[in-house]
């Protein structure tokens, strides 16, 4: 892993960005599955699979609910007791975000103003799979949408060589409230969630991480109408380190984004070359070890550790990168916590290691990513509402504000709608 030590600002703003891919290249897949999915629904969902993931899927789409419920019970009893707890987490935290009680707002006598919450009715949650199956993020996306009340909870995930799902990811699906799952992944599993096919019903709105392709797919799904959560794309981490961080913490912490995928990216910074060196050489040792080293290895080739003179180019550098993750292993991090303006999720001291925001600390680890988070949040309970406003106007009420409307309207050459203040306002006069 590189170290740069007092970079300017320009080496900075290169050091601020991601790994690009061809873009063009991306558009043009996604466009053609899109259509081939809108001509030919399931059959081309079918050939796409057999395409991409290497499997034929014989026996249909969808994975019938007698048959996942059965096959999500053959994990270890070990596991659905973690499972279990972080669910009963998430579900604890993501239920302190609802508000059931609107708030009506008496704007002036007569004129009442109030907001309410209803559930997206119909929502897909992608889980990706390939080389790890997530199913923790199945508990982070299916137990607030279960909360919200949404009515249709749709899962595509891609199945294994043998057209299988894990059966933890069907586990985490059976205790959240997952209404259908269909073995799909990729580009096509998007497309069919944003058209719908004879096997897959159309959603109002997709959520869900996943590689550039599933992020090209999500991003195009939107400019067809179908909602989505926001870019989530490949995974990256942000440690600042002092002289009080643990090299060895550190290290794995960059690693366990590393190892997510070979489009990932990590980068540490802090204001010690000591501690530059020291993580550089444990993020090797570690490595070395590592199960999924071929991959981390490549995510590291897009990485650094950031060598900055002082607190303040640290705080700039952390708010120009917006991090997906950002650890805080330094002495004085409440220092930096009201200044960070750019970041999907914060994690604060030695022992708050960012899996645990992974896994069952209780936060949604479904963040933006690409520097997106200097204009999304993350996925919260928000993110499965509409909120609708309603007004009450009473004659009071018409009379104290419609003689400032009529003149917006007239103003505006809106006749029409000063019109419609002028009628009720007459006929009050008349009445009186």
């Amino acid at each position: 892993m590189k170290i740069v030590s007092f970079p300017d600002d320009n080496t900075l703003l290169q050091l601020s960005q991601r790994p690009v891919y061809k873009q063009e290249d991306l558009a043009y897949t996604v466009k053609q599955v899109f259509d081939e999915v809108k001509l030919k629904g399931d059959s081309a969902l079918l050939g796409f699979t057999e395409k991409f993931d290497n499997v034929k899927l014989t026996s249909g789409i969808e994975l019938l609910r007698d048959e996942w419920h059965t096959q999500a019970e053959t994990i270890s009893e070990t596991l659905k007791e973690a499972i279990q707890l972080a669910m009963r987490n998430i579900e604890k935290f993501h239920k302190s975000q609802v508000n059931d009680t609107p708030q009506k707002i008496n704007i002036r006598e007569g004129v009442v103003c109030w907001q309410e919450s209803r559930p997206i009715e119909k929502v897909g949650i992608y889980i990706p799979g390939g080389s790890a199956p997530l199913f923790s993020t199945v508990l982070m996306l299916a137990v607030p949408a279960t909360i919200a009340g949404c009515q249709e909870i749709i899962l595509c995930t891609p199945p294994d060589k043998n057209g299988n799902i894990h059966p933890a990811i069907l586990y985490a699906a059976k205790i959240a409230g997952v209404h259908k799952v269909m073995r799909l992944g990729g580009i096509q599993a998007i497309a069919a969630l944003s058209i719908g096919t004879v096997s897959v019903p159309a959603v109002y709105k997709i959520f869900g991480p996943g590689n550039q392709y599933v992020t090209a797919a999500k991003q195009y799904a939107f400019s067809l109408g179908t909602a989505i959560d926001l870019p989530a794309g490949p995974s990256e981490l942000m440690v600042v380190a002092d002289d009080t961080a643990d090299a060895e913490f550190v290290a794995a912490d960059l690693l366990s984004q590393a190892e997510h995928g070979a489009d990932s990216q990590v980068v540490c910074v802090t204001t010690s070359e000591i501690i530059a060196q020291e993580i550089a050489r444990e993020v090797m040792a570690q490595l070395a070890l590592l199960p999924r080293k071929a991959i981390a290895e490549k995510a590291l080739e897009n990485s650094a550790i950031i060598v900055l003179q002082q607190a303040d180019e640290i705080l700039k550098f952390i708010n120009l990168y917006a991090p997906e993750h950002l650890i805080m292993a330094c002495r004085n991090y409440d220092w930096y916590v009201n200044k960070i303006q750019n970041a999907g999720s914060v994690f604060l001291g030695n022992y708050t290691p960012e899996s645990a925001g992974d896994y069952a600390s209780g936060t949604n680890h479904t963040l933006p990513t690409n520097g997106f988070a200097k204009m999304y949040s993350g996925v919260n309970m928000d993110a499965f509402y509409k909120k609708i406003t309603f007004q009450e106007i009473s004659a009071q009420g018409i009379r104290l504000i419609g003689n400032a409307i009529e003149i917006m309207a007239e103003n505006e050459e809106l006749f029409a709608h000063k019109n419609a203040v002028t009628l009720r306002l007459n006929k009050l006069k008349n009445n009186a």
